[in-house]
C-alpha cells in the first residue's frame, strides 16, 4: 500500500531552478475573505524568478486567504492585500519569513 499523507497533490516544481511559486487560494472562504484582491496584489508586482498562481482549496479553510510560497513549503495565514508588498520584501527578494504572517498550525511561534 502506498503511503500517501498530503491531502492533495502539489504539481513538482523543477529544483533545478532557483524559482519560487506562490500559490493563492481561491476557493469560497478565502475569496470571502478577500483572496481576489490578494492574488491581484501579488500579480500587480511581478518578481522575476518567482511564479503566482491562483490555487484550489489548499485545505486550511477560515484561516484565510491562505499563501503557500513553494518550494520553501511556508504558509502565511489573513493575508491582505496591503500586506503583499511586505511578503515580496522580505520573502521573496529578503529571504527573510514574514513571522507576524506565518500560518501557526504549520509554524508555530518560538524564540530563534
Amino acid at each position: 500500500m502506498t503511503n500517501i499523507t498530503q491531502p492533495s497533490d502539489f504539481p513538482k516544481i523543477d529544483q533545478d531552478s532557483s524559482g519560487k511559486c506562490v500559490r493563492i487560494c481561491q476557493n469560497r472562504t478565502c475569496k470571502k475573505q478577500g483572496a481576489v484582491k490578494v492574488l491581484a496584489a501579488f500579480t500587480a508586482l511581478p518578481i522575476p524568478g518567482v511564479t503566482v498562481t491562483a490555487s484550489s482549496c489548499l485545505g486550511q479553510c477560515g484561516n484565510g486567504p491562505m499563501v503557500l510560497i513553494l518550494p520553501d513549503m511556508v504558509w502565511y495565514s489573513s493575508v491582505q492585500p496591503d500586506e503583499v508588498s511586505l511578503l515580496i520584501e522580505n520573502h521573496l527578494l529578503g529571504g527573510q519569513r514574514v513571522k507576524q504572517m506565518l500560518y501557526y498550525r504549520f509554524h508555530p511561534q518560538k524564540e530563534s
